[in-house]
């Protein structure tokens, strides 16, 4: 009788870290409906939603950030990371883990060290074209290293023996049709007949500069029946979001929550705002643009829905990673990169209206983007894992 494939994967505090750990067993699942998942991460990050509400038991160590600003705390990392690394190991043990996966973010080098201690193979994925420190940690720890992008080699301990397999993303983006969606998510939204749409996402949690300039924005464009704004703000924002829309005479009011995705459009409102997008297939489907933070995911998805985008790296993101992401797309003539200072109403009417006005310029950036092996990245990780675990695999082996 086989004994079913094991496994644990390290992800957590973003959603750029979760979402491609939870493709990752979702491509797993596919492989072998039998197989035992489950997650390490902290308290304190979305995996404590995220992870549970997608159908994965979550447990949780005590680690703290791989963060300079911690100012003295930082000095007590190596302590932190010894008791976290002890605690993922119990986990595994219990887990009868086979192979462990540390999707990067400080939340996944527990799970690592931990697989180190029990003497567990492992293997680490990078989304950032920048590795960030935790996967710069964690590299020394395994032999087997996949990246989203073949940059990230060069800035990895033994990068050179990486595996690029792209970009873990879901199977409702990996497979979108956006063409065959759009009616369907034009009625979800409820975008007027005819209107033009402009997606503001900052990520998981809304970013207070894209939403600023998006209320802007709207109140500039008041009166307009040619564009639409939809602004995912993040649960903290929603309501001052939604104020300032309907004291601008820009607002529209939801009609329940961003699950139904419906909104009150008798007036014609240029603008709605939803704390989230929980289908991001339905949001890629109806914008006609994306202003939006270049985390790793989110250019893995662009690159592959083939979207046209405005990308604003998070100015302090570790290493400027996020400015070096958006080159992947911008460099290509994807996106247009916008510094975060420089993201005002202003300056996005400037840049958008042309390219609203001009359809097959937007057709040009939305093929301009290589998709790369996105779209198939979760299954070719799933390989690896499947692999190292002993277990047969039924799709072709991947090379670097």
């Amino acid at each position: 009788m086989r004994t079913p494939l094991s496994v644990v994967i390290g992800a957590g505090g973003t959603g750029g870290h979760i979402y491609p750990g939870l493709a990752l067993a979702e491509a797993l699942r596919r492989a072998d409906p039998d197989a035992v998942i489950s997650f390490i991460g902290t308290e304190r990050g979305l995996e404590t939603t995220l992870i549970p509400a997608a159908g994965y038991r979550l447990h949780t160590v005590d680690m703290i950030p791989f963060d300079p600003a911690l100012g003295a705390k930082r000095f007590l990392l190596p302590a932190a990371l010894l008791r976290s690394g002890s605690q993922a190991r119990s986990v595994l043990r219990r887990q009868q883990a086979q192979v462990v996966v540390g999707m990067g973010g400080y939340p996944s080098a527990p799970a690592i060290v931990g697989a180190k201690m029990a003497g567990l193979p492992s293997v680490i994925h990078e989304s950032n074209a920048v590795p960030g420190r935790a996967n710069q940690f964690a590299a020394r720890l395994t032999e087997h290293l996949t990246v989203a992008f073949d940059g990230s080699r060069a800035h990895l301990s033994g990068g050179e023996r990486a595996l690029t397999v792209g970009m873990p993303i879901a199977t409702s983006l990996a497979a979108l049709d956006r063409p065959a969606l759009r009616a369907e998510a034009r009625r979800a939204f409820g975008i007027p007949e005819g209107a033009r749409v402009v997606l503001f996402n900052g990520g998981s949690l809304g970013a207070a500069r894209l939403t600023a300039a998006a209320v802007g924005l709207a109140a500039r464009w008041r009166g307009r029946s040619d564009v639409h704004l939809l602004i995912k703000t993040g649960p903290a924002a929603l309501a001052e979001t939604r104020r300032k829309l309907i004291d601008a005479g820009v607002g529209a009011v939801a009609r329940g929550e961003a699950r139904q995705q419906s909104t009150d459009t008798a007036s014609g409102p240029v603008a709605q705002a939803v704390p989230y997008l929980d289908r991001m297939d339905l949001a890629y489907s109806v914008a006609d643009l994306v202003v939006c933070r270049a985390g790793s995911a989110t250019i893995a998805e662009l690159a592959t829905t083939g979207v046209p985008a405005v990308l604003v790296p998070y100015p302090h993101a570790p290493g400027d990673h996020q400015t070096h992401n958006a080159r992947v797309l911008s460099e290509a003539g994807a996106a247009h990169l916008v510094p975060d200072a420089e993201t005002t109403a202003d300056r996005l009417a400037e840049l958008i209206d042309p390219l609203l006005a001009d359809p097959a310029r937007l057709a040009v950036m939305g093929r301009a983007a290589d998709p790369g092996n996105h779209a198939r990245a979760a299954d070719l990780l799933a390989e690896t894992v499947i692999r190292l675990a002993g277990q047969p695999t039924t799709t072709r082996e991947f090379t670097s």
